[in-house]
C-alpha cells in the first residue's frame, strides 16, 4: 500500500478504522524527514496489511500541536486504535522493519488487560 496523507479531519477515523497504522509526522524543510521518507515508503510497499500515513506538520499545525509533536520526524504506531509506539527521529530501514514486525506481533488482549489493571491502581 502506498502511503496516504492524513489531516485533522480524517486522523481519528484512520486510527479507529484500521488495525495497524504507522504515522510519520514530517515537514518539507526537515532534512531528517526527507531522509526517512523513502524508508517509510519502501516499508509501506512491503506491508500491505498496515496503513502508512503521513502528516505534514506545517499544513496540520493544529493536529501536530494537539498530539504534542515537538520534534520531527516523529513516528507513531497504532494497533486497534491504541497508541503503541511513539518516537522522534528517523529510523533506518532495518529498524523500521523490526518495529513493524513488533507491532504486528503484539498480544493486544494482554496489553489491553494490563492497561485496564494499571488504570485501576
Amino acid at each position: 500500500m502506498a502511503t496516504i496523507n492524513v489531516t485533522a479531519e480524517n486522523f481519528g477515523d484512520t486510527i479507529k478504522d484500521n488495525g495497524i497504522v504507522f504515522v510519520d509526522f514530517w515537514a518539507a524543510w526537515c532534512g531528517p524527514c526527507r531522509m526517512f521518507a523513502p524508508v517509510f515508503d519502501q516499508v509501506s510497499e512491503v506491508h500491505q496489511d498496515a496503513v502508512f500515513a503521513k502528516v505534514d506538520t506545517d499544513a496540520e499545525q493544529g493536529l501536530a500541536g494537539g498530539l504534542e509533536i515537538s520534534s520531527i520526524p516523529t513516528l507513531m504506531a497504532f494497533r486497534d486504535g491504541y497508541l503503541v509506539f511513539r518516537q522522534p527521529g528517523a529510523l533506518n530501514k532495518s529498524a523500521f522493519e523490526a518495529l513493524v514486525q513488533q507491532v504486528k506481533d503484539l498480544d493486544m488482549e494482554k496489553l489491553i488487560a494490563e492497561s485496564a489493571e494499571s488504570a485501576k491502581s
